[in-house]
């Protein structure tokens, strides 16, 4: 709010007992979504419709979020059904300069989590995409913050209203599309910026070429509720080409353990515009070979084919309401 930046209503702080956040849920409104403090990856989050299913919902979230990290402490904010996740990368110096780049849209997701990312987003116009990096760089420059980073805003396809949610202070696993876009190693850049190299010398310019698409590829059986899929990679034959990159330390035999993050790969498809990047992440994703396991390949392939994914008209649970409801 210091900066000029709109946020979701929801609750000043997080609460650990049923009854103060039910109070303070009756003030911000339903339908309201619980959001554990320390979380991420999408523990320690619920949705709640009405007053009725408060104090269950509440209970829940707070055991995820105790048994992930230790703290039980939950925030309150509304709950918008239908949104578009759209994040802004940042670079800042530590000493007030910042640079912002143009959005990704991360609203592919199931269950929180995200599982496409592409720049620009196909929901935002040239007036919000500029709305946006000015709000994410304001943020950025007001604290003075050091590194890479993203600002995080939903954005309602109704009314075209953006909120801010959060900033990622770290770099994130979709980094790689913007690369893509602006010709940068973001990676690098956070070294440079650590060593005391001017900011605007690492970012010598800001112009965005094409469209870049970012498929996760997951060791998950998609067709089996995504339940994770351990195991040796018999046969792993990735694709390439120009404008195709893969970021993966996957190799034939290698082993896939059942006690980490399942994701083994990330597909990233760059082309001259929007339909150009999906053509080249169907062709990429038809000749993407692993054997041994299952995977989220597959997912990707049919969701490339939709009629909704190739319009741009997805929101952050669409996957769940409508793609794999059919």
């Amino acid at each position: 709010v210091r900066y000029g930046i709109p946020v979701v209503p929801g609750s000043d702080g997080a609460f650990t007992d049923s009854g103060a956040a039910q109070s303070a849920a009756s003030q911000i409104g339903y339908p309201l979504l619980l959001k554990a403090r320390s979380g991420g990856g999408g523990r320690g989050m619920r949705v709640v419709e009405d007053k009725a299913a408060f104090a269950g919902a509440f209970s829940q979230a707070t055991r995820e979020a105790v048994a992930a990290f230790s703290d039980g402490a939950i925030y309150l904010e509304r709950f918008f059904p239908t949104v578009r996740h759209i994040e802004v990368q940042v670079l800042g110096d530590g000493k007030g300069g910042a640079v912002a780049f143009a959005e990704r849209d991360c609203s592919v997701q199931r269950r929180h989590q995200k599982l496409v990312e592409e720049t620009p987003s196909p929901a935002v116009d040239e007036a919000l995409r500029e709305e946006l990096m000015a709000a994410a760089k304001r943020l950025t420059s007001g604290i003075a913050y050091e590194g890479a980073g993203t600002v995080e805003f939903i954005l309602s396809p109704e009314t075209h209203e953006a909120f801010f949610i959060e900033m990622n202070t770290r770099i994130q696993v979709e980094h790689p599309v913007t690369e893509a876009l602006f010709g940068l190693d973001l990676v690098k850049a956070q070294f440079e910026i650590a060593a005391g190299a001017d900011l605007y010398d690492i970012v010598s310019h800001d112009d965005r070429v094409g469209h870049a698409i970012e498929f996760r590829i997951n060791a998950e059986d998609w067709r089996n509720d995504f339940r994770p899929s351990p195991g040796q990679i018999l046969s792993w034959c990735p694709p390439g080409g120009t404008g195709v990159r893969l970021d993966t330390a996957i190799h034939e035999r290698a082993n896939v353990p059942p006690y980490y993050d399942s994701m083994i790969a990330k597909l990233i498809n760059h082309g001259h515009d929007r339909s150009d990047a999906i053509s080249k992440a169907r062709a990429a994703l038809d000749a993407f070979v692993c054997e041994g396991i299952e995977t989220t390949i597959g997912f990707h392939r049919s969701l490339v084919e939709s009629a909704d994914f190739q319009s741009g008209g997805v929101h952050t649970r669409w996957v769940e309401t409508n793609f794999l409801s059919i």
